[in-house]
């Protein structure tokens, strides 16, 4: 990067611009050098350099002889020419406000070449140069304004360098500031100049690396650089100098903490007698005197006042600028505005004699040169020149001129510096700028650096603000005004922010009116789609209507009650001619109400009856016992289908008959105790099973389960018995309560499960191998905990129980114990829910529910249905 361009110079004007043009025109023929780079070679600051060749001042011989060595001229003869030129410049008149070098530096700190000028710190500088000596890596703290950079560059460089002193002589001597990219701009002078003798490596304002560089990784990194000196094969010595309030910053890293416990100076006031040094010894240097009054009172005024030494240099400054003759007088300092006056006076002069836009340039550059502490005072900032572009060329060089001169700032090649951090305390203006704009400070500093960032990452979109970040810098800056004061970079920066919200707002809506559309699209479809499947259900109901009609039609003759059934169906499906033509057919059509098997009376000869009747269980079939014959009957055709011979009599104290589902097996319950099992292919009895008092018998699907509810003798307990037929053993016992009463029971087809409702407890489901309970469910239950349901059945699959209960039909997964999602059955009989007609969506329940029968309709006799208002039922 290019260095600033420097003020123009005018040979003509005296003999110390004479010199510095010569100076310039040597730095030229040797390829324009920057002072950075001259200074890395010298040892000397890039300041001090710069303002040799500034024309203000005839410069110090050996800041001379170094500026000549950097750019590899000739050392004797330059030495003649400043001999020559500080002779010429001596035998000039002066005026009263007129001097070759101010004996005072202001606000600005001691550079080696004034060495001749600082005095007061003679055993403080002894003291660092044995400890510097002793040990690899050593720290100086201290306050702002007690002056660390000076002990460092006006008091241990010139000794190191003395032939005077004794002790070798270090190779190199290298000064730098850490910055905002320690690293990155420093690497390369951390490493030793060669293997044989020492590099001795000052690090000034070790504040920075927490003020200015905001990476932590590269802070630790550059402290680890200089921590590596503490080895004892290593040729680097490190001293570093510290701001005392930041030595808590310094203990986070447990490497540097441990390295500061015996290797640290720390700079406190002067005394008295080393403050009388510092103002009287550089006046006599300078050949003049200072009143006995006036350093009395500026004893009396700095003792004891923290950070004042950079007031007092300033405050003798501008009293050597207003002398007379040879004295610095107490008018003199009291017109220059005093100890806590001078600087805000100085300050005010120049803000003074600026026009009001340049005022207001020189507000902006300032504030750039300031850091707003957060717990911490408030610190200087270095910054580079192209961060005060925000404004015309020119203005911008004549406001940093006006500034440099009054000694508030430092102007370096390619950086621009509060000359003190004093500058910010003591004058009131700058102070309420910052109080004013430090919430605005804040967010341009993070604005900055993200830009910085943003540009070194080639302008990358990832590095962008965006959300919460872009909405407050644009809060702050988004006025003309405020984001004039921006850089270029900046305004860039922001301007790319912006644009990339811009373009993901408008693919947000572009996504968003896309799926706008396609839910749009996806809800027209589905409105024609359901049109479409409304249409084909209502066609499809139609044909299904035709086609329950025809069939209707058909069974007519043959089974009246069933065509009656299906002509209702169909009419409720569709009211059309077809349906409502075969419901009238079939209303009109005569049916037999009571079918008698015949040859057989139901009458009792002693009590004990002549006949025995069984249903099979899908009811399509009729069992009769009597003494020497059993007959079955088709009860759809009311024919006999089979007759085979009989027991030859009915044993004593038969009651009641049961047909296994497979319609092979009889069960004659007898209330002898006795439970006769007779195979109808045979007609013998196989088993004879002994109980006390049995009265409920019901087989298992596959007919090798039998259960029969036992009331005991007097004294004993009722119970439930599963009997396994194969074996002639009871399976399972399940104990009664007194009076209590089977309902229903429903085996699994597996022979596992056993469902049982009585009239005493909640329905339960038993585990018969396991021989426990498995279920119980209260929900089909009344209030009395009996079990209410009407009808119950174990699914085929043998893993789901059906209970029809409560008008509702629930279903249980034996398997998982969960409840299965629950049917309305609002008027289903237990004959329906029995034949399994019942279909398995809940929609098509009413459909079904009339296609095969009302509860509360006879069929004797045609009637209106009373919860459907004029449409028949049978």
């Amino acid at each position: 990067m290019a260095g600033r361009p420097e003020s123009q110079l005018d040979p003509s004007a005296g003999p110390v611009a004479r010199f510095a043009a010569e100076l310039r025109k040597l730095r030229a023929e040797a390829g324009s050098p920057t002072y950075r780079a001259m200074a890395q070679r010298t040892g000397q600051g890039a300041s001090t350099l710069s303002q040799a060749a500034g024309g203000e001042r005839l410069p110090t011989l050996p800041v001379v002889l170094a500026y000549v060595r950097a750019c590899g001229g000739d050392a004797e003869e330059w030495e003649e020419r400043w001999r020559d030129a500080a002779a010429e410049e001596a035998a000039e008149p002066r005026g009263p406000g007129e001097d070759a070098r101010p004996p005072y530096r202001g606000l600005a700190r001691f550079e080696p070449g004034d060495a001749d000028l600082f005095f007061g710190r003679d055993q403080l500088t002894n003291r660092l140069l044995e400890l510097t000596r002793s040990r690899r890596f050593t720290a100086v703290f201290g306050p702002s304004g007690s002056g660390k950079s000076s002990l460092l560059r006006a008091g241990l460089i010139p000794l190191l360098r003395s032939p005077e002193v004794s002790g070798p002589r270090p190779a190199a001597v290298r000064v730098l500031t850490p910055g905002k990219h320690p690293l990155r701009v420093h690497e390369q002078r951390l490493i030793p100049k060669d293997a044989d003798d020492e590099t001795w490596l000052i690090v000034d304002q070790f504040e920075e690396l927490y003020t200015l560089c905001t990476d932590p990784a590269e802070r630790n990194q550059f402290i680890d650089q200089l921590l590596s000196a503490t080895d004892a094969t290593s040729r680097l010595r490190v001293v570093i100098a510290v701001r005392a309030d930041f030595l808590g910053r310094c203990a986070e890293h447990p490497a540097l903490t441990a390295a500061l416990q015996d290797g640290t100076v720390l700079v406190g006031p002067m005394s008295r007698a080393e403050l009388r040094e510092a103002i009287t010894k550089p006046a006599l240097a300078a050949g003049m005197i200072v009143e006995r009054g006036l350093t009395a009172h500026i004893l009396d005024e700095v003792e004891g006042e923290p950070g004042a030494l950079p007031l007092m240099s300033h405050a003798l400054l501008e009293t050597w600028r207003r002398r007379k003759g040879r004295a610095l007088t107490t008018q003199a300092y009291e017109a220059s505005g005093g100890l806590h006056g001078a600087i805000a006076r100085t300050a005010e002069d120049v803000h003074t004699h600026l026009t009001p836009s340049q005022a207001d340039l020189a507000r902006r550059i300032l504030l750039r040169l300031i850091t707003p502490g957060e717990g911490t005072p408030d610190t200087r900032r270095p910054a580079p020149r192209t961060e005060l572009d925000f404004s015309e060329p020119v203005d911008t060089v004549t406001v940093l001129e006006h500034l440099a001169r009054a000694r508030l700032l430092t102007l370096e090649h390619d950086t621009v510096d509060l000359a003190h951090e004093a500058l910010i305390t003591a004058w009131p203006r700058l102070r309420a700028w910052i109080d004013t704009d430090r919430e605005h400070l804040r967010i341009h500093r993070s604005l900055t650096e993200a830009a910085r960032t943003w540009d070194d990452l080639k302008r990358d979109p990832g590095a962008l603000y965006r959300g919460t970040r872009l909405a407050v810098a644009e809060e702050h800056f988004a006025a003309p005004e405020p984001f004039a004061t921006l850089t270029g970079l900046e305004q860039a920066f922001l301007t790319a922010g912006r644009a990339a919200r811009a373009g993901e707002h408008r693919r947000r809506r572009g996504f968003i009116t896309g799926l706008a559309v396609l839910v749009t699209c996806a809800l027209i479809a589905g409105v024609i789609a359901w049109q479409q499947t409304r249409t084909s259900g209502r066609r499809h109901l139609e044909a299904e209507s035709r086609r329950l009609a025809a069939v209707a039609t058909s069974m007519r003759f043959s089974d009246p009650v069933t065509a009656m059934q299906l002509s209702l169906a169909a009419w409720r499906l569709n009211d059309s001619t077809e349906t409502r033509s075969a419901l009238l057919g079939a209303v009109t059509q005569r049916e037999d109400d009571v079918f008698s098997v015949p040859g057989t009376k139901f009458d009792y000869n002693g009590g004990i009856p002549t006949v025995l009747r069984a249903m099979t269980a899908d009811g399509r079939s009729l069992v009769s016992v009597t003494a020497d014959r059993v007959n079955t009957w088709d009860l759809r055709t009311h024919r006999l289908s089979g007759s085979f011979p009989g027991p030859g009599k009915l044993l004593d104290g038969d009651t009641s008959v049961v047909i296994a589902p497979n319609g092979l097996t009889l069960a004659l319950v007898t209330l002898e105790g006795r439970i006769k099992l007779w195979d109808v292919r045979t007609a013998h009895v196989t088993a004879t099973l002994d109980l006390d008092i049995p009265h409920t018998a019901s087989f298992s699907p596959d007919g090798e389960m039998l259960v029969v509810e036992d009331d005991g003798p007097d004294g004993s307990d009722p119970s439930l018995q599963v009997w396994d037929l194969r074996h002639h053993r009871v399976q399972l016992r399940i104990p009664e309560q007194d009076g209590e009463s089977l309902q229903l029971a429903s085996v699994s087809g597996d022979n596992k499960w056993l469902a049982l409702c009585t009239d005493a407890r909640p329905l339960q489901v038993w585990d018969i191998s396991a021989g426990r309970k498995a279920l119980h469910a209260p929900w089909a239950s009344n209030t009395h905990h009996a079990c209410s349901a009407t009808a119950l059945t174990i699914a085929p699959d043998d893993t789901t129980l059906t209970v029809l209960a409560q008008d509702k039909i629930r279903r249980w997964d034996l398997s998982t114990g969960h409840s299965l999602p629950y049917l309305e059955a609002d008027g289903m009989t237990k004959m329906q829910f029995d034949a399994r007609l019942l279909p398995r969506r809940r929609r098509r329940l009413p459909t079904a529910r009339l296609a095969y029968g009302i509860p509360g309709c006879s069929r004797a006799e045609p009637k209106t249905d009373h919860r459907r208002p004029g449409r028949p039922c049978l």
